[in-house]
């Protein structure tokens, strides 16, 4: 039989894989004074034709129904490359969320890479303290364009993670995505030593975690004969007591759990956090977690939708000692960074309600959380670059206070980030809350939910710990200061501050969006 590839599926995740190849050649042949502005074209003329396509995809007419346990039908659109990978509602609202992270996250990295000649580098300077020297090395900026190409590749690797339809693709697309950023968080440049470390930490994590995943399929293909979660739905049935199938389960799980950054699987969280460059630090916490929340809800939805009375326990241990040990660990950081690595653990915990709940509303309101909870991250990343001494980020506690009064705007807006980050109401991360919380009591799932609300209390503490800080505190005498961020910065800024504050207030469309993106295509 002639292989049939479906090219227009699959011509978002060709197109960012294609992109990464061309921009090796340029790094091997173009000058280097021309990289970085050919590479920035091709990085957003990239991003922009994927998004194009995925919107192409989704309106494209309906091929057929499929019905799901509960007996409700749901479009299919396409299942493309010989059946392993699905082109479904779920997967393309994913892939577009993941672009749209990416575009963001794009705008924070470029800025690094700004003429150190260029005007929005020289208004950073004149705001930054320090020696001339120090100035200078400062405004160098980030001039490592072959950060291009693994971006390329890691986002290439996102948008195939979700859409995978069989264990073996969904190992390949786990790969693509995990090597590039393990080199990415070892390039910060004024903290090389623990940029290194963490991600010799993350490194080494994952490859554990790619050898549980793998061995799990192996016992799930040995269990079944099959790696396509259509047919290892169908095969498993009710044989929950299997023993190797129950171990394949748990395995494929600690795989998953890892990269979403769940406990006890979050140990490289913090030191990434905290090592790598912050622009990409913005980029890995949201579209990481778009990803690899993505490819945990259709493996468990799809392939082990039937066992869910066995794998449910587990999640809901998971998700309890996730929220309660995020938000507890959150309480007692100095960093800030660190502080906003526990803290998505936490929320990792919140989004695993969503899969408790096994339901079309669990699903829908996973992927509203992601999205609102992606635009938040990259806001507070983006704002915590912007807080600087001579030696670099500012990013203890201590050097915070008093922000509020040397730049009222940049706290309020910090603020607003970080009440998103509490599910305060009129935010995103309220709406976000709510609609999950919903989903895991229709679920059964309300003591979950109780521990949910408790872990929430906790985290606002830790969030209005910093609020009181910035602004009911004396500055301390040190040379902290904010830089001006350039337009790029300001762009990623605003983008995410107007999709968290209309989240909030008007949250109905995009509420829509992710109920007419139906059930997952099995």
């Amino acid at each position: 039989m002639t292989p049939s590839l479906q090219y227009g599926a699959l011509s978002p995740i060709m197109i960012t894989l294609t992109a990464g190849v061309i921009s090796i050649l340029i790094e091997a042949f173009t000058p280097r004074t021309s990289r970085r502005a050919i590479q920035l074209i091709l990085v957003f003329a990239t991003l922009g034709l994927s998004l194009f396509y995925v919107v192409l995809n989704a309106l494209k007419p309906l091929t057929g129904v499929s019905t799901n346990n509960g007996g409700q039908v749901h479009g299919l659109r396409e299942i493309a490359a010989q059946g392993s990978v699905a082109i479904d509602g779920p997967g393309l609202f994913l892939q577009g969320t993941i672009l749209l992270v990416a575009i963001v996250g794009a705008l924070l990295i470029a800025e690094r890479g700004i003429d150190p000649q260029g005007d929005a580098f020289a208004a950073r300077s004149s705001a930054l303290p320090g020696s001339e020297d120090e100035r200078q090395f400062t405004n160098q900026g980030w001039l490592q364009t072959e950060i291009w190409p693994l971006f390329l590749f890691a986002v290439g690797g996102m948008l195939l993670f979700p859409v995978s339809n069989d264990l073996l693709t969904m190992f390949v697309a786990l790969e693509v995505l995990s090597l590039p950023l393990y080199l990415l968080a070892s390039m910060a440049r004024r903290r090389r030593l623990l940029s290194q470390e963490a991600a010799l930490k993350y490194f080494v994590l994952g490859a554990f975690s790619s050898a549980f995943f793998l061995f799990g399929s192996a016992l799930i293909y040995a269990a079944t004969g099959t790696m396509t979660f259509g047919d290892i739905a169908l095969a498993l049935g009710d044989s929950s007591h299997d023993a190797i199938v129950l171990a394949g389960i748990g395995l494929i799980a600690v795989g998953l759990l890892f990269k979403v950054g769940a406990v006890p699987f979050h140990q490289w969280t913090p030191d990434v956090y905290q090592g790598a460059p912050t622009p990409l630090v913005a980029f890995m916490a949201a579209a990481t977690k778009v990803a690899a929340f993505g490819a945990l809800l259709r493996i468990f939805y799809v392939a082990f939708g039937t066992l869910r009375w066995d794998w449910r326990p587990l999640m809901w241990a998971v998700a309890i000692v996730t929220m309660l040990l995020g938000s507890l660990l959150a309480v007692t950081q100095t960093d800030i960074k660190r502080m906003l690595a526990y803290s998505s653990v936490a929320h990792s915990g919140f989004i695993l309600l969503g899969i408790i709940a096994a339901s079309q509303k669990g699903l829908e309101a996973s992927l509203f959380y992601l999205f609102a909870y992606s635009f938040t991250t990259l806001g507070s990343f983006a704002v915590v670059s912007l807080v600087r001494d001579p030696s670099g980020e500012a990013t203890h506690l201590s050097q915070w206070a008093g922000l509020g009064k040397k730049s009222p705007l940049i706290a309020g807006v910090f603020t607003f980030f970080l009440l998103a980050l509490a599910g305060i109401p009129l935010t995103s991360g309220f709406t976000a809350k709510f609609d999950v919380f919903g989903a895991a009591i229709d679920g059964g799932a309300t003591p979950v939910v109780i521990v949910a609300v408790i872990a929430s209390a906790i985290a606002a503490f830790f969030y209005a710990r910093i609020i009181v800080l910035m602004f009911f505190s004396e500055a301390p005498a040190n040379d902290v200061a904010v830089v001006i961020p350039s337009s790029l910065t300001k762009i990623a800024i605003t983008a995410s501050f107007v999709v968290t504050l209309l989240l909030g207030v008007l949250p109905q469309q995009l509420l829509t969006a992710v109920h007419n993106a139906g059930l997952f295509v099995r």
